[in-house]
């Protein structure tokens, strides 16, 4: 594992998974979803782990693709682009079946395919301050895997004003709309985060908390595999279009583009 994009500890039975990248504000790229997958499934297989955190180290949880792996993909074969919306697929499956509650703690913003990563997590933490938001149309993306989890976590109105309008909510706005589950101040998150993870662990069999977790996913998504079959397709085919790249160039070039 890569410590300088990853960080892994356990204490009292809680796995703490950590991207590191704060000078690039925890952008994804290939290496940090292949590590971050690897921790996670490191912190399901290890039997003194109950409870899974995921956090980020700076002052964004993280802000969706790195700037480099977006010149990329510009060149990328529909081939290399289907094999790394599998990755990116990969992860956020992970966590969304991991047999373990995976804890997601917010301290920055999470956006596009961080905002992604929060909302396949159990649990989500957020402070006031942070925002979210899958911004993936202004760049003339789509945001089409973590749209999968979304509507059915959502419902059909809420994730289209979301992934239509690329709007940024608050956390006091995310929690009413149900994306995230608390908002805690900043210097109470950690404690917060803390003591709900050993309330699960010390008041709930771990047995129990894996059948409910597979219950509500397997109930609620019974169509969830066929629809990120789908929705990968689409991801690696729209980089291809010229939208994407038109909307790549001008973020890029830090320039404006009146679609």
């Amino acid at each position: 594992m890569t410590a300088d994009l990853v960080l892994y500890s356990v204490s009292e039975r809680i796995a703490t998974v950590t991207i590191n990248r704060p000078n690039k504000r925890n952008a994804l790229n290939p290496e940090l979803v292949s590590r971050l997958t690897e921790a996670i499934l490191s912190a399901s297989e290890d039997d003194s782990v109950k409870i899974i955190v995921l956090k980020a180290n700076g002052a964004t949880f993280s802000a969706g693709a790195d700037l480099s792996y977006l010149q990329e993909l510009q060149s990328n074969s529909y081939e290399e682009n289907l094999a790394d919306s599998e990755n990116l697929k990969r992860l956020y499956t992970t966590i969304y079946y991991l047999p373990k509650v995976v804890i997601a703690q917010v301290e920055g913003h999470a956006i596009a395919g961080g905002c992604g990563l929060a909302t396949v997590c159990d649990i989500i933490f957020s402070v006031p301050e942070a925002k979210f938001g899958y911004t993936e149309v202004k760049l003339g993306f789509v945001p089409a895997i973590v749209a999968c989890f979304l509507i059915r976590k959502m419902g059909e109105t809420l994730a289209k004003r979301l992934l239509l309008t690329a709007e940024l909510l608050e956390a006091q706005q995310a929690l009413d709309f149900g994306l995230i589950t608390f908002v805690v101040n900043k210097l109470d998150i950690e404690d917060k985060v803390k003591n709900f993870a050993l309330s699960l662990c010390n008041e709930a069999s771990a047995n129990s908390l894996m059948v409910t977790k597979q219950l509500i996913g397997q109930t609620t998504n019974p169509f969830l595999e066929k629809s990120l079959s789908l929705a990968v397709q689409i991801n690696a085919r729209v980089r291809d279009s010229e939208d994407f790249k038109l909307g790549v160039a001008a973020f890029l070039n830090k320039e404006n583009i009146n679609w």
